[in-house]
């Protein structure tokens, strides 16, 4: 299976008093991993909530701190579609420095419209599979 990559430098204003990075921080950092997998499957997020008044919410996160991160360090993000669901998107979701994996996730988005789960559009499931080779997708 592929994963969707970003780059991601840890500034001052992502860390700590201690010098290492915020916890929420590496929420916004893995939230821009999946905004980046989208934008590269032509999914953008106000396209898709402009036309056809869809949105992503998380509906379950799984974090496992492993090591911190400091300032200046170089991370990428990294972003695998586990499975397409009805409405929903198991991910598994790192956070690397070089070779060390310093986080890993299991989130879930879902599909959601007028605060409703709905289908995934057929037009995401498409792309997905052709970007990821995956019998479940």
């Amino acid at each position: 299976m592929t994963s969707h990559r970003i780059d991601i430098r840890v500034y001052y204003e992502d860390t700590d008093f201690s010098g290492f990075v915020y916890h929420a921080n590496y929420l916004r950092y893995m939230e821009r991993g999946r905004t980046e997998l989208l934008r590269a499957l032509a999914m953008e997020q106000v396209n898709l909530q402009r036309d056809a008044g869809l949105i992503f919410v998380v509906r379950r996160m799984v974090l496992d701190f492993l090591k911190p991160a400091r300032m200046d360090d170089m991370l990428a993000i990294m972003t695998t579609v586990v499975e397409l669901r009805g409405a929903s998107m198991p991910m598994i979701q790192e956070v690397r420095r070089g070779d060390e994996v310093l986080l890993k996730a299991e989130v879930t988005v879902a599909a959601v419209r007028d605060g409703r789960a709905v289908r995934l559009p057929d037009s995401l499931r498409r792309a997905m599979s052709q970007r990821f080779e995956s019998p479940s997708l």
